[in-house]
């Protein structure tokens, strides 16, 4: 299969690069799953952008600057600032129906999330990561130059130094990709590769991210020989439901920007229902994610919760039902009437605020490879993600790239070889798998969470090692399953998080070290590079 351009994910990222470029090129969308299984279907709260005149960029600019505690790439965070109402038009024009204000200057409703200075993010409910999706799935699946190759996974890619191409410097050529229901392996060969795979929190026990979120862009670029950057600053999001039967199921940031509370929950005696953010920090609820985490997990732990309370009882029935439909329903699902009860939250693995180092035009060390959206590093983050800036930086940023990539000269063909299966079997315990995967998530929640320490990560290093021994032997030997491929990228992901987190020595945004809480006067991103081969 050949294409001019081989997008790898089918998030906000992956469809607006599909979309940008299929008019003028053949274009290939390969999802693991189905085209809305990814994380963006899953964001709830909205998209941060400039889009009122009572607001201004430098505005929006400095509290990403705050929020990234002094880690954001300065030039990267105005870029995608600045660039951010033209990427908010665009969805306008593709038909995203966002919540709709008479009153509002753009005709939208903008509400406010922790860390904004402004009401500045617009949203379609409670659920607008679903609406941004389905509609542009709707527009992806009618365009007549897009190819969907739903139910693959990509195994790995393919570089000139991997199949021996004699060429001076060595660049992407595609990758190879397995069709879930034949068992059949592609060899898809592209003018240009895109990564947009998002992010990996699966590999945590505890997460608000869907299964596919494996790390598979960051893992395939690290082995092609591109370096990753600040992979230690994993952002635990304050606010997951606490019930048994609900998975991965986020209360959006936007509950307590418009006036949620986090409280004790009523077992603790005298101080039952006591609010405790302000004893943590003056911007209370408000306060950046990583604080506000860092708090609830605080109290937890001296007080031997299972959870805390985000109440917003006070606000009317009326006003919940129609800023938080999706919300309100899922927790009246399980017996909770956010109007009339508080809904128990824990922390959980929300989003990886490092990856693969890019240029502003999704460039990757790797010519003909690139990476947007969620597995991208390109400085905006930093320490910690403001949030609802990820699906901005999601639409800028895939933007760019495709805007980069028409304006490339068609390269050279290549001949690939066909994936070789030849001195492999059928696995013949795939329980070492599942066990394997399950020891891995929870060593990393145990040991390289919210709060870490040299001998935690060290702990995790060694287990590390030997994991990615029996894996790389499994793999070796035995035909690839997508289980396999996952534990695989994850294994390497968690172990680029852990180096990271080691090499770190103090506390900044998500990084909390017990062994350095100081903050360091001078800022550094950490960028590890790989072996090239």
């Amino acid at each position: 299969m050949k294409f001019d351009v081989a997008i790898i994910g089918s998030g906000l990222a992956g469809l607006s690069v599909a979309l940008h470029l299929a008019e003028n090129n053949k274009v290939a969308v390969i999802s693991k799953r189905a085209l809305l299984d990814g994380a963006s279907n899953w964001a709830q709260g909205g998209i941060a952008a400039v889009l009122d005149s009572g607001d201004s960029h430098e505005q929006h600019i400095n509290d990403t600057l705050i929020a990234g505690a002094g880690l954001c790439d300065e030039s990267a965070t105005r870029f995608i600032v600045e660039n951010g109402r033209a990427a908010i038009e665009w969805l306008i024009e593709q038909g995203v129906p966002f919540t709709p204000d008479a009153s509002a200057e753009l005709g939208f409703h903008l509400t406010r999330e922790g860390g904004h200075s402004q009401r500045r993010i617009i949203h379609a409910a409670d659920a607008t990561g679903h609406a941004v999706q389905v509609t542009l799935e709707q527009k992806v699946r009618a365009h007549p130059n897009i190819t969907l190759l739903e139910d693959h996974y990509a195994i790995d890619l393919i570089t000139s130094k991997k199949i021996g191409a004699n060429d001076a410097a060595p660049h992407c050529l595609g990758l190879y990709a397995k069709n879930v229901k034949t068992g059949k392996v592609l060899t898809v060969a592209a003018s240009h590769t895109v990564l947009a795979t998002g992010g990996a929190g699966k590999v945590y026990l505890y997460t608000t991210n869907p299964d596919s979120a494996t790390g598979d862009g960051i893992a395939m670029a690290w082995r092609a020989g591109c370096r990753v950057a600040n992979m230690e600053f994993i952002q635990f999001h304050p606010t997951c439901l606490y019930h048994p039967y609900a998975k991965s199921f986020l209360i959006t940031e936007a509950i307590r920007g418009e006036g949620g509370l986090l409280k004790l929950p009523d077992t603790e005696g005298a101080d039952a229902g006591l609010r405790f953010m302000p004893a943590h920090d003056a911007r209370a609820e408000l306060a950046p994610r990583d604080v506000v985490a860092r708090a609830i997990d605080f109290e937890m732990k001296k007080r031997g919760l299972d959870y805390v309370n985000l109440d917003i009882t006070h606000k009317s029935p009326e006003f919940l039902k129609e800023h938080f439909p999706t919300i309100y329903a899922r927790c009246l699902e399980l017996g909770i009437d956010i109007t009339k009860q508080p809904i128990p939250v824990v922390p959980a693995v929300h989003f990886t605020c490092g990856g693969i180092v890019t240029d502003l035009n999704g460039r990757t060390d790797l010519p003909g490879l690139y990476a947007v959206g969620e597995t991208a590093y390109t400085g905006l983050h930093g320490a910690n993600r403001l949030a609802s800036n990820s699906l901005l930086e999601c639409v800028v940023i895939g933007r760019a790239a495709a805007k980069y990539i028409a304006q490339q000269p068609a390269p050279k063909s290549t001949a690939l070889p066909a994936w070789d299966e030849s001195r492999v079997t059928d696995a013949d315990e795939e329980v070492v798998i599942s066990h394997n995967w399950d020891e891995l998530r929870r060593f990393m929640w145990n040991y390289v969470g919210i709060v870490r320490t040299n001998k935690r990560l060290e702990r995790a290093q060694h287990r590390l090692r030997l994991l990615k021994e029996e894996i790389d032997e499994y793999y070796a030997h035995f035909r690839i399953s997508r289980d396999l491929l996952e534990l695989r990228n994850l294994v390497q992901v968690a172990s680029l998080i852990v180096e990271s987190a080691l090499s770190r020595h103090e506390s900044r945004g998500l990084h909390f070290s017990q062994d350095y809480p100081e903050t360091l006067a001078k800022a550094l991103p950490t960028v590890l590079t790989p072996q090239r081969r």
